[in-house]
């Protein structure tokens, strides 16, 4: 029998990419998505016919055991969360609700349902915030610094508390910035990315951002999600770092995405204070030593090739919806 996987958030860039990966690993896929009137498939369009969505809602822990009861997966993959820090100032109650509680709501489903079910959730690095070292292991002590970060330092250390309280196979991944093609346009890189597009083929003029030297440790989303399934392939449960170890700066992603395609970036970006957070992360980068050595982890794209992909993808989305108009 194939192994049967649960996905809160396939919708989500992580969602698609994990969908994909746990397909050709053999498993059926059954992927939790909100009702909503607003839902969007993109993401996962091309895999409709490959697995199942199901209602269900981090806020409804009713739904959530009765996915659990009529579905049995032997893994479940906890993404979904109200996950835009700069929102999480304006929406800080919803956030936490969603966030935070949603992992309790999900970890009691699965403690009165069934035990045995391995449970990942994605934690992130921004519970690191105001970081205390450099770079962010597993034992590196969290500051978060927005709404979003102190929920997902509530989702994580509630994890924990059940892996240890209940005997479950629970496993927080402490994520780094991790991007795609697929990421969201409310997300800085994808901002950047799409805005290149757009001033290369003409179709504006400027980018708006704030901090351009605030640095991240960024890689590839399509990476990332091995990770979370190598977690659970272990006997033992752990929470772990995922990361690429090095750092850049938002002004170093503009300067490799408008020179990709022979722009200065010096002559688009206006920087602009509505973008500024009330309270700012400057500098996170990961350790990913225990990933590499305890799951054989490493990651496979670099940062300029990260950027640059993001770029033609998305002159290559633009390029084709001009083109439907012409």
């Amino acid at each position: 029998m194939s192994k049967r996987a649960l996905i809160t958030g396939i919708t989500g860039q992580d969602g698609s990419y994990l969908a994909e990966l746990l397909l050709s690993e053999g498993y059926e896929v059954i992927g939790m998505v909100r009702r909503s009137s607003t839902v969007t498939f993109e993401r996962i369009a091309h895999l409709q016919d490959r697995i199942s969505t199901v209602p269900g809602d981090l806020l409804d822990q009713a739904s959530l055991i009765d996915l659990l009861r009529t579905y049995e997966p032997s893994e479940v993959y906890n993404l979904a969360a109200q996950s835009f820090v700069q929102t999480s100032f304006n929406q800080p109650v919803l956030t936490g609700d969603v966030t935070a509680l949603g992992v309790t709501r999900m970890l009691d489903a699965i403690r009165m349902t069934d035990p045995s079910i391995r449970f990942y959730q994605a934690s992130s690095s921004e519970m690191f915030g105001k970081v205390v070292e450099v770079p962010q292991r597993e034992t590196t002590p969290l500051y978060p610094r927005s709404p979003y970060g102190v929920a997902k330092v509530y989702g994580h250390w509630i994890t924990v508390n059940y892996r240890e309280s209940y005997d479950l196979h629970a496993t927080s991944g402490i994520l780094f910035n991790h991007e795609s093609p697929r990421r969201g346009l409310e997300f800085v890189t994808r901002k950047i990315s799409n805005a290149v597009a757009k001033i290369k083929l003409g179709m504006a003029d400027e980018l708006r951002l704030g901090n351009l030297d605030a640095k991240r440790d960024w890689g590839f989303a399509g990476d990332y999600v091995r990770a979370m399934w190598l977690m659970l392939q272990q006997d033992t449960p752990e929470d772990y770092v995922v990361a690429t170890g090095h750092t850049h700066s938002v002004r170093e992603f503009c300067e490799v995405a408008f020179g990709h395609v022979g722009l200065d970036y010096e002559q688009h970006v206006v920087i602009d204070e509505a973008f500024y957070r009330p309270a700012e992360v400057d500098l996170l980068v990961g350790d990913p030593a225990k990933a590499a050595e305890k799951l054989g982890w490493t990651p496979s794209v670099g940062f300029e090739d990260l950027v640059t992909m993001m770029v033609d993808a998305d002159i290559d989305l633009l390029s084709g919806k001009l083109n439907s108009l012409t």
